[in-house]
């Protein structure tokens, strides 16, 4: 495992883990996987509901706060907190030595502010400011609401990773969005190099969508596109990155800033027919972050043996299939606005798994 993991590391991709538990925390389990190159965790409402239905490891904390009569709410901003900034002490030699680029955690403002920027804006200074730690980034999802939270929230100084990334004209936004929020951040004399971003441009998700449209086609040109559409789509996003972080980025650069790093998310295939690491090895290039679910990161680390810059030159042939997948009939604008939408579905019914669950547990005080 340390080898195929070392080699992806210094072919310029960070790894980071999908997932985080107390569980993991309390074993020994994220040090074990740090101590293999794993240099970040990111989360979301899934992770959290996924983690708090599992085991006895929050009992106690849930039996505290019933005596504290705490609200539901305040027991989730605890709980997820918590978590995330034992976390972040965990990576913090990965954040010392990397000067802040990695040993980043996630936590995600709660899916139902995804189209209030105001709410959003308040709720990502809480969060930051309740974990306490300088590796923490706050997940802002990139709805048309989020850009300007995503501005303003860098602007205060504050990490952000940008989730819910499918279209490239929405990541061009949020590379925007961030250097204008740098631009502020400066105005506001906050130190830029302290400041990093990711931007989550999600994958398999996009693959089950295009897939089952050509497979509607039928045709054996269609069916040939298939499993190809996410990583086109996300080779174009690096030539975008490459692009507003170029020349036009020389002066905040020469201040101290850094650029967003793409990160590509959703990175565990969902059709049983696509190699476990597609979504990996199809996208190694220097300056980006791969985060992976448990099972995806055991495949890279077993089975990955060329380490080759897998984007660069790419994108004609990216933007080429991109093209035939439109001729034939696939409305990729319409694809990507609808996963937004699910996207942001998904994680607030997860949200109320969380709350149904953390309700549950606050209704148990002392084993009554």
């Amino acid at each position: 495992m340390t080898d195929a993991l070392k080699n992806l590391d210094e072919a310029g991709v960070s790894i980071w883990l999908d997932k985080l538990s107390r569980q993991m925390l309390h074993s020994g389990e994220l040090q074990a996987l740090v101590d293999r190159h794993v240099t970040g965790v990111t989360t979301n409402p899934t992770i959290f509901a996924q983690a708090l239905s599992a085991g006895e490891d929050y009992d106690d904390q849930l039996a505290d706060l019933a005596r504290r009569g705490a609200s539901v709410g305040e027991a989730i901003f605890d709980i997820t907190t918590d978590d995330v900034r034992a976390a972040c002490d965990v990576l913090s030699p990965v954040y010392e030595r990397t000067n802040g680029e990695d040993g980043r955690v996630s936590i995600e403002v709660q899916p139902g502010l995804a189209y209030d920027t105001s709410g959003t804006i308040s709720e990502a200074r809480e969060l930051a400011a309740r974990v306490d730690r300088p590796g923490v980034m706050v997940k802002i999802p990139a709805t048309a609401e989020g850009l300007p939270a995503i501005t303003e929230t860098t602007a205060a100084g504050i990490s952000v990773n940008v989730t819910l990334i499918f279209s490239q004209e929405r990541y061009r936004e949020v590379a925007h969005a961030f250097v204008e929020g740098l631009r502020q951040a400066q105005q506001n004399g906050h130190d830029l190099s302290h400041i990093r971003s990711v931007a989550s441009i999600f994958l398999s998700r996009i693959d089950t969508k295009v897939d089952a449209a050509l497979e509607e086609i039928g045709t054996t040109e269609a069916r040939a596109l298939q499993g190809r559409a996410a990583i086109a789509n996300a080779r174009l996003c690096y030539q975008i990155a490459e692009e507003v972080f170029g020349e036009d980025f020389a002066d905040l650069r020469a201040a101290g800033a850094h650029p967003q790093r793409p990160l590509w998310a959703s990175t565990g295939t969902k059709n049983e027919n696509y190699r476990k690491t597609l979504y990996v090895d199809s996208l190694i290039a220097p300056g980006v972050v791969n985060t992976m679910p448990p099972a995806t990161l055991e495949a890279a680390a077993s089975e990955l043996t060329d380490f080759s810059n897998a984007i660069a030159g790419t994108y004609r042939e990216a933007a080429d299939t991109l093209a035939t997948i439109e001729r034939l009939g696939v409305d990729l604008e319409g694809i990507m606005r609808v996963l937004e939408k699910e996207g942001v579905d998904s994680f607030s019914a997860s949200w109320s798994e969380l709350v149904d669950t953390a309700a549950a547990g606050l209704e148990i005080v002392d084993g009554k």
